[in-house]
């Protein structure tokens, strides 16, 4: 076994071992560090097949923004010690069966395509191309879907936090008195 083999069973592993526990985990922070290792081994996934842009913006945009923007919305709304509430035995067999299914129609697709080898040489990529892709608003640009991206992740966030503190405990004229 390789090298490369080994670091792909070891990057395979904690993707399939910290999902489960980022949708089973019951604590909403440690479900949200657990979603930070999954995008980390992802872009270290990136990493092998030398695709260092895209691990780089996963690095940068998933693990370092949108997992930062999720545990700052946890300690915000001051739900750390959140506990959710245990799933119903219905609603755990419904979910195994949709996660089996979606791995089934996942292995069958990969096992009736046809991979094929190319001796083809590695690219050099062009990054002043990229980043002028990236910025530019043209029919190959990238910068409108960022902004709507962000826009909606503010308005998520925001979202949240009203209905987060909606929910929370009512002051009382006694709790306000205490504090002045």
């Amino acid at each position: 076994m390789t090298l490369n083999q080994l670091m792909f069973i070891l990057f395979a592993s904690i993707i399939v071992v910290f999902s489960i526990l980022t949708v089973t985990s019951r604590r909403i922070l440690r479900a949200a560090v657990y979603l930070l290792f999954v995008l980390i081994s992802t872009a270290g996934l990136y990493f092998m097949l030398n695709y260092a842009f895209l691990a780089a913006v996963q690095l940068t945009l998933y693990a370092g923004g949108i997992v930062v923007l999720i545990i700052f919305s946890i300690l915000l709304t001051s739900h750390i010690s959140l506990k959710f509430e245990p799933v119903e035995w219905k609603k755990s067999l419904f979910s195994a069966l949709a996660a089996i299914a979606g791995a089934l129609i996942t292995i069958i697709t990969i096992l009736d395509f046809t991979f094929s080898a190319t001796n083809e040489a590695a690219r050099e990529v062009n990054m002043r191309l990229v980043g002028k892709s990236l910025l530019s608003v043209g029919s190959d640009g990238y910068i409108l879907p960022f902004e709507v991206i962000s826009v909606l992740l503010l308005a998520a966030m925001v979202a949240a936090i009203i209905i987060a503190k909606k929910g929370g405990p009512k002051s009382t004229d006694t709790q306000t008195s205490n504090y002045q």
